[in-house]
């Protein structure tokens, strides 16, 4: 794969990237871009619970999550990312499934644990 020109995308993919396509900003060189992309996004809580959303949403290709600890009730009001059914879960389980179920062309990498 051409790192320049990035990963090709799928009719629906297309689709659902219509609307970074026709911006001159982004258009079908940079959407590529952003599925080759990787990223470690380190924490699912208050900042990166949000983050995960909207860089799955965006068509990143694989994010991996880190994160050490467990969905508590005091999390939902402000971590988007984790829902009720999550309480008492790795943090990264529930973000990951959220991630999949947003978007199915992102690649999760979890790893449970603290970033050192």
């Amino acid at each position: 794969m051409d790192l320049l020109r990035g990963a090709a995308l799928s009719r629906e993919e297309l689709a659902r990237y219509s609307r970074h396509l026709i911006l001159p900003e982004v258009g079908l060189a940079g959407q590529r871009a952003l599925k080759s992309a990787s990223l470690l996004l380190v924490g699912a809580g208050g900042l990166g619970s949000p983050l995960g959303l909207y860089l799955a949403a965006a068509g990143i290709g694989r994010i991996g999550l880190i994160d050490d600890d467990v969905v508590d009730v005091s999390n939902l009001q402000r971590q988007v990312i984790h829902g009720s059914a999550a309480v008492g879960e790795p943090k990264v389980e529930s973000a990951a499934r959220r991630i999949a179920d947003l978007n199915p062309h992102v690649e999760v990498r979890r790893h449970a644990g603290r970033f050192d």
